[in-house]
């Protein structure tokens, strides 16, 4: 397993599609820990809370070109080319966002460079992840 760990992070404005106004700002952040190196996490702020969605770092690659995704994550190219839609659903309740597509690729950009796609078992010790699992029968 590769070292040192580390956290990259970007801020990204998305937008809260509404119905019958105008998108809402939504203030948030993208992370990518390179102790979970298969995953990227979007932090929502939405006022004095926030809300943290973990996926796939391959989903929102993916995103950026076709639509994809099942259940609560779904992502794809929205009307505008300049903008990639995130759908999110949970049992409270959905959201659909944009985000600017450049943004999100400069992100997923950056963390090529710290890990590069397909490298990623480098950093990811699949049987301490399985003892943790077993220890929790």
């Amino acid at each position: 397993m590769a070292e040192p760990h580390s956290v990259t992070s970007a801020s990204v404005d998305f937008a809260l599609r509404t119905f019958g106004a105008g998108p809402r700002p939504v203030p948030a952040e993208l992370e990518y820990d390179t102790r979970d190196p298969y995953a990227v996490a979007v932090v929502l702020h939405a006022g004095v809370s926030a809300v943290r969605w973990l996926f796939g770092r391959d989903l929102l690659a993916d995103g950026l070109l076709a639509r994809c995704g099942d259940g609560d994550v779904r992502i794809g190219p929205a009307g505008n080319p300049e903008l990639v839609t995130v759908e999110l659903t949970s049992p409270d309740g959905a959201a659909v966002l944009e985000a600017p597509a450049k943004e999100i690729a400069a992100f997923l950009d950056t963390t090529y460079e710290v890990i590069p796609a397909g490298s990623e078992s480098d950093w990811f010790d699949f049987d301490t992840e399985l003892e943790k699992l077993s220890y929790q029968d």
